[in-house]
């Protein structure tokens, strides 16, 4: 494409037309190829670089960078870590490793690349390591590096994103606020503020703003989970089963939303599935309360009285506040033994404080399925 005066309009067509008449350029030829791949022109990068003799240093970095653009990760890393073991640790090649590793699920190698100077340099880095660490559930280094990284690259909205998530998991609701404020519309944020106003009790603004963030992120596990979340309190159950159904496919290992999910196919009437993603959680972590408390409610609607009073006992043995297991033994106190009568005593629960901390159901909820513990 060229503009008015015949000049190509495309950074990568200009440098080429420079680099035909300085052939042996390597500056020129390696700002070519990163402009092939800034362009999305990754063929034309690879042909570039294979038609130009550039030194080993320079061709493993723009190697290292068309395999991050293909997605080709495992490659990508190769290449960077080849720079790394070298002596090159330039910030660029410390944060491109470290992404590339992320990418590969080694969050641990990741974090281990980058250092102070490349996360002050990059604020790209600074994002990547508040997550790694999140990641890696070390919340109180990450809160500390959120902190610290926000006083050098206040205004950035990945890593106000990355904090305002981390914020929720951590429960401190004034910077999950303050950040997500400042990440604007990045699709995080917009899952922070939905979680907020999901603990605030405004479930129609929750849902609108899980809306906004699945509009920007269609696989958000966190925005899934929360408009789940909505829909559970709207009582639109089966809505609610089958986005909490993937958003906990989604999270993987997330307890929360395991749980959350088997309580929307308890008030859809499924108890078969419930009982199947109660005992999900519980297999994945067995000293987890609400999987307990939860089994405990269905074993007493089978009649199993002794069971779910065993249960009840290990849920607040695990964890006196426990929602689950108020609500069992809520439904035992009531001789609560009927399915259709059970349910009601729930919906009630979302919305009327039923313990003596004075939480509603819904607030449990809130708190359960949008922190990442």
């Amino acid at each position: 494409m060229q503009s008015t005066d015949g000049l190509p309009t495309s950074r990568f067509d200009r440098l080429t037309e420079f680099l035909e008449q300085d052939p042996h350029n390597q500056t020129l030829a390696t700002d070519a190829v990163e402009a092939a791949i800034s362009e999305n022109r990754p063929d034309e990068a690879e042909a570039l670089l294979a038609r130009h003799r550039l030194d080993a240093v320079r061709t493993a970095y723009l190697s290292g960078l068309i395999a991050m653009h293909r997605r080709r990760w495992s490659h990508a890393a190769a290449q960077f870590r080849g720079l790394f073991a070298a002596g090159e640790t330039a910030p660029a090649i410390r944060f491109n490793l470290a992404w590339s590793l992320a990418m590969e699920k080694q969050p641990a190698d990741a974090l281990s690349v980058l250092d102070n100077v490349t996360a002050q340099t990059l604020p790209q880095a600074a994002e990547l390591e508040v997550r790694l660490r999140h990641e890696l559930d070390d919340f109180e280094g990450a809160e500390a590096r959120a902190r610290a990284l926000l006083e050098v690259h206040p205004d950035h909205r990945g890593l106000n994103a990355a904090v305002a998530t981390l914020a929720i998991d951590i429960e401190d609701v004034a910077l999950a606020a303050h950040c997500a404020q400042r990440a604007g519309d990045h699709p995080e944020a917009l899952a922070t503020l939905g979680t907020l106003a999901l603990e605030a009790e405004d479930s129609m603004q929750a849902r609108k703003l899980f809306e906004q963030a699945l509009e920007r992120d269609p696989n958000s596990p966190r925005a899934l989970i929360g408009r789940g979340l909505s829909r559970l309190i709207e009582a639109d159950h089966a809505g609610a089963a089958a986005e909490l159904d993937r958003g906990a496919e989604l999270f993987g290992t997330h307890l929360g939303s395991w749980i959350a999910a088997g309580w929307a196919h308890f008030t859809a009437g499924d108890m078969k599935t419930a009982r199947s993603r109660f005992e999900h959680a519980l297999a994945l972590d067995d000293s987890f309360a609400e999987s307990h408390g939860s089994l405990a409610v269905l074993d007493l609607l089978e009649g199993k009285l002794d069971q779910a009073s065993r249960r009840v006992a290990i849920a607040k043995r695990l964890d006196r506040a426990s929602f689950s297991a108020a609500l069992a033994e809520m439904l035992l106190a009531a001789g609560s033994g009927d399915a259709e009568k059970s349910r009601r005593i729930f919906e009630a629960a979302l919305a009327t404080p039923f313990d003596a901390s004075g939480r509603t159901l819904a607030q449990s909820f809130a708190r359960l399925g949008a922190r990442a513990g």
